[in-house]
């Protein structure tokens, strides 16, 4: 079954971890001094936050989180569908975890990634370089406005 992914840039982690908290009824299940994560099932969802030196605050990105190889098939099958520019990234070490994960922006530049964890990291992880995938999606679907390059962002789901 398929998990919606939000990950959302705070301020200041401890008071945002006591916020969501509250909201959810529940605590994270994942903290590190930078991060933290609820997996929900009541709503379905994966809800991380995260606070990283120059970052930007407010939804970073959103994502489908899948449980198996066939899933993950079929939602990289959806983003080429879309017909936005994919990112391909494969395996990688993000957000303390092993994941194999392809990116896309929207038409305005609304930054998604599908992915399936395969396992837990010690280490944060390395972003990729978003801020061309969502400036070309968004560049594409101008009408009359220059094309505005996106911010960079130093931290990923």
């Amino acid at each position: 079954m398929k998990c919606f992914h939000v990950h959302v840039g705070v301020a200041d982690l401890d008071a945002s971890i006591a916020f969501y908290s509250a909201l959810f009824g529940a605590e994270p299940c994942v903290t590190k001094t930078d991060y933290a994560k609820w997996m929900l099932d009541d709503p379905r969802i994966n809800f991380a936050i995260s606070r990283k030196c120059g970052a930007d605050k407010g939804i970073e990105h959103l994502g489908v989180q899948v449980e198996d190889a066939t899933e993950l098939a079929e939602v990289y099958g959806r983003l080429k569908a879309a017909n936005g520019p994919v990112m391909e990234e494969g395996a990688t070490t993000c957000c303390y975890a092993r994941s194999e994960k392809s990116w896309i922006a929207d038409p305005d530049g609304v930054v998604w990634e599908a992915f399936l964890t395969s396992g837990d990291s010690t280490v944060y992880g390395e972003s990729p370089d978003l801020a061309g995938l969502a400036s070309a999606s968004a560049a594409a679907n101008a009408c009359c406005a220059p094309p505005v390059a996106a911010p960079a962002r130093n931290s990923c789901c």
